[in-house]
């Protein structure tokens, strides 16, 4: 069974302080002109967006012996040692897809291009945002669900981070119809719209959710990781 959800853009939860530190201002401060970019990029999003998201639960979830190969309905996922301990004590799995659309893309690269680079910049740090953001309100589903069975989940996992083959999209894709949600794929496994997620999450009675999972994975072009490493160089514990 596929769950699909629409979002809103006004259903999104997006911090000023997150967008500031990933503009790179941590203080989360915005600056002239910056702070007219800022109000002009959320405008623009908001009316852009095409905010989509969808998952399937597998029941049938096994590892091969070596804990770097995940098994789901016999479809075989190279997720790594790392991602399998993570999921290990699984008894369902959740695979997901979500999407901001390709309109903000569209006008961030238009932009890029054109007459406003640094809007266009803006406005493409706010779509991977926008996406993340999205995710979270799908991943809340899931959990409801998990909870619903006295589970819990852990947290969520995508190709290509913690030394899971990005070439996997292309099996995970396979549990969900053609096209679902206006995501497609490239043959090189990236996905259309540009500000698409993909991943897994883990559901059991003995798995758990951790905050931050940065320390696990050494991927340095990680969204979330260089927000998160930005705040502590300004706020050391």
């Amino acid at each position: 069974m596929i769950y699909e959800f629409t979002y809103s853009f006004n259903d999104l939860t997006l911090s000023q302080n997150y967008l500031s530190a990933m503009l790179g201002f941590s203080d989360g401060v915005l600056p002239e002109p910056f702070d007219e970019y800022v109000a002009e990029a959320m405008q623009q999003a908001e009316e852009l967006c095409d905010i989509r998201g969808a998952f399937c639960i597998s029941e049938n979830i096994e590892f091969t012996p070596d804990n770097s190969t995940l098994i789901l309905n016999e479809t075989e996922f190279r997720i790594g040692k790392t991602v399998a301990k993570e999921l290990r004590n699984s008894i369902h799995s959740v695979l997901f897809i979500c999407t901001a659309g390709p309109g903000i893309s569209h006008q961030s690269q238009k932009l890029l291009t054109g007459e406003n680079p640094v809007l266009g910049y803006v406005l493409d740090v706010l779509g991977t945002m926008i996406v993340e953001s999205a995710t979270d309100l799908l991943q809340i589903e899931i959990m409801r669900i998990a909870v619903a069975k006295d589970m819990q989940i852990t947290n969520r996992y995508s190709p290509g981070y913690c030394n899971w083959s990005v070439a996997d999209q292309h099996r995970l894709f396979s549990f969900f119809p053609a096209n679902c949600c206006g995501i497609s794929l490239t043959d090189s496994a990236l996905m259309n719209p540009v500000k698409s997620v993909s991943g897994i999450i883990g559901v059991g009675k003995k798995v758990r959710f951790r905050e931050y999972t940065c320390d696990l994975c050494s991927q340095t072009d990680c969204f979330h990781r260089n927000f998160h490493l930005k705040r502590s160089s300004v706020n050391p514990v």
